[in-house]
């Protein structure tokens, strides 16, 4: 068996780079090229180590002081907490890279050792992991922060109605959401119809103006409404949905001007 050590190193660099600038785009850590190529070096370099003879749980530890390293070369050290988030989404991200490269070779039946694929020589599935490494990551990162920035929208409301019964609710921020009543100029809440269960409150309907024509959507006063512990002072309006919303455990779209007077 022939194992190409140049190569192998390559490869480690490769997949080191991809990672650190993976944690630098989640984390929008906005570091230079350069620093993350000098941390993938550092990773990259470390793998002749794995040839000599130590045992594992030197190994193992020499793993961890590695990725310390590489974490500090590339986004420095700020705090404990900064450099210790770095740490993990650098790890977390290693664990769904190595779990989709050990798919591929048992898919592939391939042998390996580690992240070391071999198979006389160069085998096809090495081509595999340079070209689809930056995919599967890229995915990854692109729901990860699709993830973080809907969550970033989310809010715990809790809606009494006049019938003194409150219920506990999640809401969304709808940056589309500018509905307010002509007559008093009340932001408008759009809630699901089916969170209502056996609740009837007396509407009143209020024009509503949509892409396709104007409309008249059902809306009910509350007595008070707490997004995220806080009590909205401004009065509002509470708009029936009879569509379920797209976004998945949503009960509400929320009203851009209450949010910002939580925020104030």
């Amino acid at each position: 068996m022939k194992i190409y050590i140049d190569l192998i190193i390559l490869l480690n660099f490769f997949l080191d780079f991809i990672l650190l600038l993976s944690v630098n785009i989640i984390l929008r850590r906005n570091v230079s090229i350069k620093k993350i190529v000098l941390g993938a070096l550092i990773g990259g370099l470390s793998i002749v180590f794995l040839f000599t003879k130590i045992s594992s749980t030197m190994l193992f530890a020499f793993k961890i002081l590695i990725s310390i390293l590489m974490v500090l070369t590339t986004f420095s050290y700020r705090n404990f907490k900064y450099m210790f988030n770095n740490l993990i989404y650098l790890y977390l991200l290693s664990i769904i890279l190595g779990g989709f490269l050990y798919y591929v070779n048992n898919e592939l039946s391939y042998k390996n050792v580690g992240l070391i694929f071999f198979h006389n020589g160069i085998s096809i599935n090495l081509f595999l992991v340079v070209i689809l490494s930056p995919i599967i990551i890229t995915i990854y990162v692109f729901k990860s922060r699709k993830l973080k920035e809907e969550y970033s929208k989310e809010y715990e409301v809790d809606i009494t109605f006049l019938n003194n019964k409150t219920i506990n609710l999640t809401g969304f921020l709808d940056t589309g959401n500018n509905l307010y009543d002509p007559y008093k100029k009340r932001p408008i809440v759009i809630i699901n119809k089916e969170v209502l269960g056996n609740y009837n409150p007396r509407c009143i309907l209020v024009p509503c103006i949509t892409v396709k024509s104007k409309e008249f959507i059902k809306c009910f006063k509350i007595k008070k409404i707490v997004i995220n512990g806080k009590e909205i002072e401004d009065e509002c309006l509470i708009g029936i949905s009879d569509n379920k919303f797209k976004i998945e455990g949503v009960d509400l779209l929320l009203h851009k001007k209450i949010i910002k007077e939580i925020e104030k």
